[in-house]
């Protein structure tokens, strides 16, 4: 039910809302009124598919989701200081999918709620400050975040000397390529630089933070051994190892439940976040991490407590959540459709030299945009030109990355074969104009 007119809800929106909190497709927003599945609907009744609602994780008003919360809600909705079995069940339930020494739990409300918990349990872990982040990455929005995302605060503050960037492992167009004989090795070599040059300041490492797959930084998928390596220099400098799983955690990946298995079974982050996916949309995140970190973080004598925080209606989303991927089988699905939208886009690059790169793992895909193959130079306006005119074919995608050139692609889990074919069609099309104006202009 529509309560105003679009004219008028922009309008106010425009009025009551900060300007810094922005709108997609802000030169002509769309007005959502209600969704289902992969389906966005609008005041009009239009169908738009939804590329990029990674937080709706298995579709947007799932009615398993949605019955979990509405017969919890009718119940009780209290904080976990009161003894309830819906967040012992969802600890259980959240184990079973976790490497075993990872059997500790935190609950709040959101991924930067998370990172933020996550950074003071390496703090008292570890009794360091310093902390080692990627180049491009993004935690989240709160002032300690910010501090360790250099998205955010090379447009603000700065760095601060407690922060230690690290080149991004990309190996499309960063400083070692596809060529390198190891690129794992010598991108976890810088971070051993920055640990040496750390230590000659007399300053201490306290935790490598890394999104286990990066989504700011161009969708990025890092090289295999990459992880393993660099937590092996951070462990022996008395730090720990965070892999921020808020973005690609829970099945996107489609092989594996979480991003940080991607890098082989030998390896296990000390703590891991987790946040968007897991609620569906509701507000619900997570930190799991160790019996040895978790004891150390109550050694402080200061009690921690989180007023909605894992309540009995949020762990019972989160327990639907968790029976739905598993009952709809959207790992499998994440597989299938995410390798058949890649073999598709791939085959569009030998069509299109403005494709760059098709990168990507299950339904978590980037589409580097390139002005010249060779020199690799980041083609935003173009990329910008196609988002602008998907969304006039009732196709919802975004852009991403430093140059803001990749088309990213993460949809609700239950993105079909069908839906794959039609973006990919569309981009084609677009694509070809593109082309053809370029054509007319120089020709």
């Amino acid at each position: 039910v529509e309560l105003y007119s679009k004219e008028e809800t922009l309008m106010k929106r425009k009025k009551l809302i900060g300007q810094s909190c922005r709108l997609f497709f802000s030169e002509d927003p769309v007005k959502i009124i209600r969704a289902q599945g992969q389906y966005l609907y609008d005041e009009k009744g239009r169908r738009y598919l939804d590329c990029i609602s990674n937080v709706h994780h298995v579709g947007h008003s799932h009615p398993a989701v949605v019955q979990a919360a509405t017969a919890q809600m009718e119940l009780l909705n209290t904080n976990a200081r009161f003894l309830h079995d819906n967040l012992i069940k969802y600890c259980e339930r959240l184990s079973e999918t976790l490497p075993e020494k990872l059997n500790t739990f935190y609950f709040v409300n959101s991924g930067s709620e998370a990172n933020d918990l996550a950074l003071r349990l390496a703090r008292q872990y570890t009794q360091h400050e310093d902390v080692i982040v990627l180049d491009h990455a993004y935690h989240g929005h709160l002032t300690s975040l910010i501090d360790i995302s250099p998205y955010k605060f090379r447009k603000l503050e700065g760095q601060k000397d407690w922060v230690h960037v690290a080149p991004l492992p990309d190996t499309y167009r960063g400083l070692y390529r596809e060529d390198h004989e190891d690129a794992a090795q010598a991108y976890a070599d810088e971070v051993k630089k920055i640990i040496d040059d750390a230590h000659k300041r007399s300053r201490k490492i306290s935790a490598f933070f890394a999104e286990s797959l990066p989504s700011v930084g161009g969708q990025i998928i890092f090289p295999p051994g990459y992880f393993k390596k660099v937590a092996e220099y951070v462990r022996a400098a008395g730090g720990v190892f965070v892999a921020d799983e808020v973005q690609v955690g829970f099945g996107r990946v489609g092989k594996h439940f979480w991003a940080f298995q991607l890098q082989g079974d030998d390896f296990t982050p000390d703590i891991v976040t987790m946040g968007k996916p897991i609620g569906n949309g509701h507000p619900l995140a997570c930190v799991a991490t160790t019996k040895e970190v978790a004891d150390a973080f109550t050694a402080n004598g200061v009690e921690y407590f989180n007023t909605f925080g894992g309540n009995p209606v949020s762990c019972a989303i989160g327990l639907a959540v968790l029976d739905v991927i598993e009952k709809e089988d959207l790992r499998a699905n994440a597989m299938l459709v995410g390798n058949h939208f890649m073999k598709l886009m791939n085959g569009l690059k030998s069509k299109h030299p403005i494709i760059g790169d098709v990168r990507g793992v299950g339904l978590f895909v980037g589409v580097d945009m390139v002005k010249d193959q060779e020199k690799r130079t980041p083609a935003r306006e173009e990329a910008e030109y196609v988002v602008k005119r998907l969304k006039n074919e009732y196709i919802c995608m975004s852009t991403d990355g430093p140059g803001e050139n990749v088309i990213k692609f993460k949809p609700p889990m239950c993105f079909s074969m069908e839906d794959a074919q039609l973006v990919v069609e569309k981009i084609d099309q677009i694509l070809t104009e593109i082309k053809e104006n370029q054509r007319k202009c120089c020709g």
